[in-house]
């Protein structure tokens, strides 16, 4: 047996060709379960070449441009650190021998190293040396060499064998860059197909909100007209009942006549409201400061409230000011305090608070709301009541929606209070779930004349 080889039979374990087929074949059979190429190069590197008994083994790997070979495994007194690799090696292709056969694509023997000009000498110098490319197609994957302390001590047998060696491992290695090509492409194609689905659902959102916009616009100038028109009737009806009332002596008369000026006074209330949904109201702006205004409404709505709510205020007091309508602003705050209170018939919390807000584009995407960016005072009104179903949340500021029962009455409702919030530069945003209770979000623009106090 040549010199870079124990001579197996004297061990019992047959000729040293039979003791290289059963390596051969065990690394046919184990090569399918590697899952990497770090695996595989330590592999080839410690149970194959390490058990064909070959005194040490280098194995590098090609860099993608093909200029550059940096060592990934070995064996041997060249790897004293188990798996891992201190200060690799790195040979450019046509350097060395182990570049040279890189550049050639040819394995080579070299029998007497102290006369191959092309030797680089190791820390532990070496006398022979075999050297076998790994190759797939035209592209170089990688270089396997061994050195030897003694003269020709590497044949045509060694060679044989670490060819095979290499052509198996780099038809591994192949498939290991086909299966993550395979699932580069697989992810690829997952992430553009949940991109594609994402972009048809942001534009059926899109498209709805769209639809909903201009819906609630139609019927806005259908109701805004209409109640211009109802109003200058429900006028003269007003008038002529006060002249009537004057001029009945009989109690029966008198109270056809209370009724009749009762429904009057409803009529206009329907018709202020509708006025504010269509955004028509005829609002006085002027400077408010909400913190003062919302502790005011929950005052009074602590009086029509029952013991079994409990309102908390969590205000900034340092919130800014804001231009709006006083009466309107208490009237929009008042009806969602008192819907909270209804809507925890079994009692619960309702917290109020106030927030500065410095809103961004991004911000805007990510709050799904229907502004500008800008500087805004919040206005959170958070209850644990009922909360809505979310089949019905999208409803909830259409024009007579209610969750109430259909004998309560609800008149115009919400839509009310998002349009008086719009006719003010602002909007409202509502996040419920059926029995985690519901939040309502008014944005409220806050005045330049505060913002530039506060600069």
């Amino acid at each position: 047996m040549i010199g870079s080889l124990t001579d197996l039979s004297d061990r019992g374990e047959g000729t040293y060709e039979t003791v290289a087929l059963r390596t051969l074949n065990a690394f046919a059979v184990d090569v399918m379960t590697i899952p990497n190429s770090e695996d595989l190069f330590w592999y080839v590197a410690q149970n194959v070449v390490g058990r064909l008994k070959f005194v040490d083994c280098v194995i590098y790997q090609a860099n993608t441009d093909q200029t550059e070979l940096v060592q990934v495994a070995a064996m041997g007194e060249k790897n004293p650190f188990g798996r891992s690799i201190i200060n690799p090696l790195k040979i450019p292709f046509g350097e060395g021998i182990t570049g040279r056969v890189a550049q050639t694509r040819e394995p080579i023997i070299v029998d007497d190293l102290l006369e191959d000009q092309n030797y680089i000498a190791d820390t532990q110098p070496a006398r022979s040396e075999i050297c076998v490319p790994m190759v797939f197609g035209n592209r170089v994957v990688g270089v396997i060499d061994s050195e030897h302390p003694d003269i020709g001590a590497f044949g045509d047998t060694e060679l044989e064998i670490l060819i095979t060696v290499a052509a198996m491992t780099t038809a591994k290695l192949e498939l290991l860059a086909e299966a993550e090509r395979s699932s580069r492409r697989y992810y690829d194609l997952v992430h553009s197909h949940n991109k594609l689905t994402e972009e048809i659902n942001n534009r059926k959102a899109l498209e709805a909100k769209l639809f909903e916009a201009r819906k609630l616009e139609s019927i806005g100038r259908l109701a805004g007209g209409l109640a211009h028109n109802f109003n200058s009737l429900l006028t003269v009806v007003s008038e002529k009942l006060q002249l009537l009332e004057k001029e009945v002596t009989s109690s029966e008369a008198k109270g056809h006549v209370t009724e009749a000026r009762s429904a009057a006074t409803s009529a206009a209330k329907l018709v202020d409201d509708t006025l504010a949904f269509s955004q028509k109201s005829n609002l006085k702006p002027e400077q408010t400061d909400l913190d003062t205004l919302v502790a005011q409404v929950a005052q009074t709505a602590e009086l029509i409230f029952s013991d079994r709510t409990e309102l908390a205020l969590s205000l900034s007091k340092k919130s800014w000011s804001v231009e709006v309508d006083v009466s309107a602003t208490k009237s929009a705050l008042l009806n969602l305090m008192i819907n909270a209170h209804q809507a925890m018939s079994n009692g619960g919390k309702l917290v109020i608070g106030t927030e500065n807000l410095r809103l961004t584009m991004a911000d805007i995407r990510l709050l799904s709301v229907d502004l500008t960016p800008g500087n805004y005072v919040c206005v959170s009104l958070q209850d644990n009541g009922a909360g809505i179903p979310l089949d019905r949340l999208h409803k909830i500021f259409d024009p007579f929606f209610s969750t109430k029962s259909s004998t309560a009455g609800s008149g115009l409702g919400l839509s009310t209070v998002l349009g008086f919030m719009k006719q003010s530069g602002g909007t409202v945003a509502v996040g419920s779930s059926a029995g985690q209770g519901t939040t309502f979000r008014l944005y409220f623009p806050a005045s330049k004349t505060s913002l530039a106090a506060v600069k």
